[in-house]
């Protein structure tokens, strides 16, 4: 359950003008329903795509985005068998290059330069992840994963706001079924050839603070004959009124209105992450197999993020009064202290 305001029809995130956030968009949906008018205030616009596919051993990310002074794309693979981890990208300050629409999922994202190639395109019934680039080491890499979109199937949406010149659209969507091949060298990956692969997305459309930090959590896998999906996240909507918080059971969204509580170690991350709902509709633990950490340089602190995969148990309710005792879903935690 939550106290916040759904929104069930279309609605534009700024003023007119495109200057400030427009209140009426304060809200979160079961799909996207926001149009993402940003204009001007150039250096604290944010706009990106982030796909990443759960598919047991084998995780992959990808991102396409435009943050004003860069437009970035790049692919991430990680063996959480083995530990090995590989991908490439490109960046650029040419502006222009990178383009993403105003409603997510209604216009191919496409770059091709410096030898990577993403291609990120939607149709009905769901989104092609397509890319080709070099390793590190001068070995070809290339995915083919499609990512459906189940009739109905539900995602969160919501609004963060920090005032009325800060501020952020997101849209999460998790457990989303995927199939195809990655492919690094001579080894193939058959994405979903066993029904275990789950797409996730996080569209981000908003304007930033110069330095935040956030937590965000999710996975997906099967319990018995139900899908479950989960997806959180703390600290960057603390105080705003709104969460990004709920379960999704056979595509259905329970919205959590309530600020979850995550118990981990920054120090140890490969210690056990905990992700705790006080109303009582989540309470799970992820054990880490592997933890991407990255760290870069900024005008101050710079940024440094511990993002860990792997699996995910404990119990969730949701609003239909369905009581799930779940087991080794797939998926991730992370901590990010971003400094734009």
């Amino acid at each position: 359950m939550t106290h916040e305001n759904e929104i069930v029809t279309e609605v534009d995130l700024c003023t007119p003008d495109g200057a400030l956030l427009n209140r009426a968009a304060l809200g979160w949906s079961r799909r996207p329903l926001h149009r993402a008018n940003l204009a001007g205030r150039f250096g604290i616009n944010k706009r990106w795509d982030y796909w990443g596919v759960l598919a047991g051993d084998l995780v992959v990310s990808m991102v396409y985005a435009d943050v004003d002074h860069l437009g970035l794309a790049d692919v991430w693979w990680a063996d959480l068998s083995t530990g090995v981890s590989g991908g490439n990208g490109t960046i650029t300050a040419d502006r222009g290059i990178f383009s993403l629409p105003e409603r997510p999922g209604t216009a191919p994202l496409l770059v091709d330069r410096d030898g990577f190639m993403l291609a990120l395109t939607d149709d009905e019934g769901g989104t092609r992840l397509h890319g080709a680039w070099t390793e590190r080491d001068g070995t070809e890499g290339a995915m083919d994963v499609y990512v459906a979109l189940p009739e109905g199937h539900e995602s969160l949406n919501v609004v963060i706001p920090w005032s009325e010149e800060r501020f952020n659209f997101t849209s999460k969507h998790q457990a989303r079924p995927a199939t195809g091949t990655f492919r690094v060298g001579e080894r193939v990956w058959a994405v979903g050839a066993d029904n275990s692969a789950w797409g996730v997305l996080d569209v981000g459309r908003g304007r930033w603070p110069h330095e935040i930090t956030w937590n965000w959590g999710g996975g997906a896998g099967r319990c018995g004959d139900h899908v479950v999906g989960l997806q959180f996240g703390a600290k960057w909507t603390e105080g705003s009124g709104y969460t990004e918080n709920g379960v999704i059971v056979d595509g259905r969204l329970t919205k959590i209105g309530s600020e979850v509580e995550w118990s981990y170690d920054w120090d140890e991350p490969m210690r056990p992450w905990r992700v705790v709902d006080p109303t009582g509709h989540l309470d799970v633990t992820l054990q880490p197999r592997y933890d991407k950490h990255s760290k870069h340089p900024g005008r101050d602190k710079g940024s440094e993020t511990h993002q860990v995969f792997g699996t995910w148990s404990g119990r969730i309710r949701t609003d239909d009064g369905i009581v799930l005792e779940v087991a080794d879903l797939q998926g991730f935690a992370e901590e990010a202290r971003q400094e734009w």
